[in-house]
């Protein structure tokens, strides 16, 4: 015979403390589950934090040899600097000239992409002169002479003087590009520093998602895109964009490209809403239309965002081409 028998009376005692259980036995679980999701959370953000600040380290660590703030010029605004990175297993490797983005009026020479020294290039990341301290063309006065300075020191410093790149992202892909495509140009070389009979040449461009026609990006844009690119604009021009199209034709690759120009990869995200993937569309078909040497890769949902555009693939592809058109 069961110790309890079954009686209404005996459910009716039973029921409310097996369900006073169950809820609490619930309750726990639930909190745990929270528990468990916060905890989640809180690795989640850890290892984002984790990855950023890796991202943020200085690329020194894997430079054999660096020399930072190496005048390179001097102006009526201040000297300008380079920084110099030579990499680790490299001898007399090819050199990048990488050019900082920063809408035109900011940005700095600082931390520029790692991956060129991991490939095995040196890296001179240079300063320039900021729209807010003087309008165009002083910034490409600027890096025609930090070229002609850092092809007259190659012997000193240990790198190729022969096959010198340019690169930059945003707007310093845009200086790069124009840079790259106006060897020589009366208007554009300038009188700065003290090698001006060295050449400003580059043996090859790469831009990432640059503007390269200023008469054609406020049309093509956003209205986020123009509620940026406008004022950025007139201040690099010194009036609104609209009001001086020869300066703007004059600031524009697009404008200037002919047989004699390098070889050249563009690379733009095709959700850029800052600067229009037409425009390195744009760079493209003129370099197309000479036959030129040209590779043009569109980023599948990558943004304005160097993050977003410098995949492991695109890099590879960055390397290959420098390999294919330089070796």
């Amino acid at each position: 015979m069961s110790d309890f028998p079954i009686s209404y009376g005996n459910f009716s005692r039973i029921i409310p403390i097996v369900l006073q259980k169950i809820d609490l036995t619930m309750k726990k679980t639930l909190q745990a589950v929270k528990n468990l999701r916060i905890e989640l959370r809180l690795l989640r953000l850890s290892f984002i934090l984790f990855c950023v600040l890796l991202e943020a380290l200085p690329i020194t660590v894997q430079a054999q040899k660096i020399e930072k703030d190496i005048v390179y010029a001097s102006t009526d605004q201040r000297d300008l600097l380079l920084d110099l990175y030579m990499p680790e297993k490299s001898n007399n490797p090819y050199l990048v000239i990488w050019v900082h983005g920063g809408a035109w009026h900011s940005g700095s020479k600082d931390n520029p992409p790692s991956f060129f020294l991991q490939l095995g290039y040196a890296v001179a990341s240079v300063d320039y002169r900021l729209s807010v301290e003087k309008p165009f063309p002083a910034m490409v006065y600027d890096i025609k002479a930090a070229i002609r300075f850092l092809r007259a020191n190659a012997d000193k410093f240990g790198y190729q003087d022969q096959k010198i790149i340019i690169a930059g992202s945003s707007a310093g892909g845009h200086l790069a590009a124009l840079v790259g495509t106006t060897s020589n140009h009366q208007d554009l070389e300038g009188t700065l520093g003290n090698h001006l009979k060295v050449s400003s040449s580059v043996q090859l461009i790469l831009d990432f998602y640059g503007p390269t026609n200023f008469n054609s990006i406020l049309s093509q844009s956003t209205p986020h895109g123009i509620k940026v690119r406008a004022p950025a604009l007139a201040l690099l021009l010194g009036k609104p964009v609209e009001s001086v199209p020869k300066l703007a034709e004059l600031a524009s690759p697009v404008s200037h490209i002919d047989a004699t120009d390098p070889p050249i990869f563009i690379a733009h995200g095709d959700q850029d809403i800052q600067v229009p993937v037409n425009q390195s569309l744009e760079l493209n078909a003129e370099y197309k239309k000479l036959g030129l040497n040209v590779e043009l890769e569109i980023v599948s949902g990558a943004g304005h965002s160097s993050k977003q555009v410098f995949t492991p693939e695109l890099i590879e592809q960055v390397n290959k081409f420098i390999k294919r058109n330089l070796n």
